[in-house]
């Protein structure tokens, strides 16, 4: 069965971007660069791959969920970030279709267990903290890109929610010279 996998970049301290939405003190290069495109090329969006000639061949993900604020990084000049993929984007604004886009104003836990009951590679939860909220009690998977930067404030991973606390297992944990640590935690069955 497929996994709904929240991989994303956080900071030391808890957060997906700073107190503006900024992320731009992620690390972007260095030596966890390379094994992570390894890894995950399908994380990448469209363009950047092309540019790179890293091939996406939809192996890890073939599915992206976004919210509103995560997909309009970039936008309105740059096209839907990962065109490679079946985005659906959750929002109730009126958005440009674009390839293979699907805008819902559905209920993104009765989507996700749609897709999970389909055949295809994993299903990757981009972000941001408002869908993770929603959508925590379908996470099987938490691959976090834990960043060497504290913002001390900032969006954090998941928003405050009603969703039951859940415990997770550590099943890797990589460090990198650049202070990049990739950390994989799947959800414990209880």
């Amino acid at each position: 069965m497929r996994e709904l996998v929240y991989y994303v970049a956080v900071s030391i301290d808890g957060y997906i971007a700073g107190p503006d939405g900024e992320f731009d003190a992620f690390l972007f290069e260095g030596d966890h660069a390379g094994f992570i495109t390894a890894e995950l090329p399908d994380a990448i969006p469209t363009h950047i791959a092309d540019q790179l000639g890293i091939a996406q061949r939809r192996e890890r993900f073939d599915t992206v969920l976004m919210g509103a604020g995560t997909y309009s990084v970039g936008l309105p000049d740059a096209p839907s970030p990962y065109r490679h993929l079946d985005q659906y984007l959750f929002t109730h604004r009126a958005i440009a279709p674009q390839d293979n886009l699907t805008v819902t104003a559905e209920d993104p836990a009765h989507l996700v267990r749609e897709l999970k009951a389909r055949e295809g590679a994993d299903i990757w939860l981009c972000g941001g903290r408002n869908l993770a909220a929603q959508l925590a009690g379908e996470i099987d998977r938490l691959v976090l890109k834990r960043n060497p930067v504290v913002f001390g404030a900032g969006i954090p991973l998941f928003a405050p929610g009603t969703y039951a606390p859940a415990q997770w297992d550590r099943v890797r944990a990589v460090a990198f010279d650049s202070g990049v640590v990739l950390e994989e935690y799947v959800r414990r069955q209880e």
